[in-house]
């Protein structure tokens, strides 16, 4: 494996995002177009026709991508849809990545989608039904880690709350976040139970959204625009599946500690390089057990970190500066796509009121499935 093969041979020349939310009165088409001519607006891109060679596109819901995707955008170009649960945004990017590195390609837009609102179901579909033989819903499944982590390292509920109202607050500075509430602690503590120690606001909105992305080779990145964004390094990584995996100690994820350590080779990077990330926060836990995983701090030392706002705004490393999943709201397939996004907003200082100042190294992160799967991307100033 040439872990420096693609290494700064991508760079990110437009992106775009719609309204992450509730969206009864837009189709996905409607949302597919929002991003995407946003991301042709910022790439300069006037005749995607004739500018855009191919088009990737990722989501978990709908089974015709190619179709909604060519369709909306009236892009009549070769399209490829990926599905990888929550980690589909960002394969569906690796995908593109990969296929202008090679050479195949020169400009490609990736594009994240997924409307579940629509779906007649209050919750994701996915079918967690084994789980140490107990049937369980995804926040069920997460608790139990959230027990087993509490046990161990003493952390409790006002620890996942300091991530609760952090992501809360972040996300009141998004634009196109779905959730723009500031939280309390008092209001964290008074929030329903869900799963135990899990209550409303440890949980991520699910939402309706879509998210965009051109890509191009470096050497003809300034064509489209004098700031663009240089792919680092990206990976996804499987991984055993932790309901049946009887070394699965409940205390991290082993795909996202995979993935971390290829993608820190790939990018030539180390964890302490890292200026800004964007984690999955699918259960404000969650996102406590990355910061571990992905070698931000040690294991068991999230909360002290935490508690000495390491990963707020104003902290060492910003965490989740758009509000993460739990405020900016989680459409799964666009997921991965607007964590980009953000990360490239970081590093171009267009962030506005949640710009992180200096930001050169940019890091997104998602988990998917029981978590099975880990994709992780890592991107730098030109």
């Amino acid at each position: 494996m040439r872990t420096d093969a693609i290494r700064d041979k991508v760079a990110i020349v437009g992106v775009g995002c719609c309204q992450f939310g509730e969206n009864w009165d837009q189709s996905p088409s409607d949302m597919i177009v929002d991003a995407a001519y946003e991301a042709y607006s910022d790439a300069g891109i006037e005749k995607p026709q004739q500018q855009i060679d191919a088009v990737f596109c990722g989501s978990l819901y709908s089974q015709k991508g190619p179709h909604e995707c060519s369709d909306a955008l009236k892009l009549w170009k070769p399209i490829t849809e990926v599905s990888n649960y929550c980690a589909t945004g960002t394969d569906a990017f690796r995908c593109g990545v990969m296929s202008v590195a090679c050479g195949l390609y020169d400009t490609v837009l990736i594009v994240g989608y997924d409307k579940p609102k629509d779906r007649g179901v209050s919750g994701p579909s996915v079918m967690m039904t084994q789980v140490r033989d107990l049937p369980q819903t995804p926040a069920g499944w997460f608790s139990i880690c959230a027990s087993r982590y509490f046990e161990k390292y003493g952390a409790s509920r006002d620890d996942l709350a300091l991530i609760a109202i952090k992501n809360h607050h972040n996300g009141t500075l998004a634009p196109n976040s779905f959730l723009k509430r500031e939280i309390t602690l008092e209001d964290y503590k008074k929030a329903r139970i869900i799963s135990w120690p899990f209550g409303l606001y440890d949980c991520a909105a699910q939402t309706d959204g879509a998210a965009a992305a051109i890509i191009t080779r470096t050497e003809i990145a300034k064509d489209f625009r004098q700031d663009p964004v240089l792919v680092k390094g990206i990976t996804v990584f499987g991984g055993p599946n932790p309901q049946k995996d009887p070394h699965m100690d409940f205390l991290a994820w082993k795909p996202t500690i995979e993935a971390s350590k290829v993608v820190y080779e790939m990018a030539g990077v180390g964890p302490g390089d890292i200026d800004v990330a964007q984690l999955h926060d699918c259960f404000s836990l969650t996102e406590m057990l990355s910061y571990e995983d992905l070698g931000f701090c040690q294991k068991g030392e999230a909360k002290d970190y935490m508690a000495d706002g390491y990963f707020e705004l104003s902290g060492k490393l910003p965490v989740n500066t758009d509000g993460g999943l739990k405020s900016f709201g989680h459409p799964t397939g666009a997921t991965g796509v607007r964590m980009i996004y953000e990360n490239t907003l970081q590093l171009q200082g267009r962030a506005d009121k949640r710009q992180v100042e200096g930001a050169e190294i940019a890091l997104s992160h998602n988990i998917g499935g029981h978590p099975t799967a880990c994709g992780i991307a890592i991107l730098g100033k030109a």
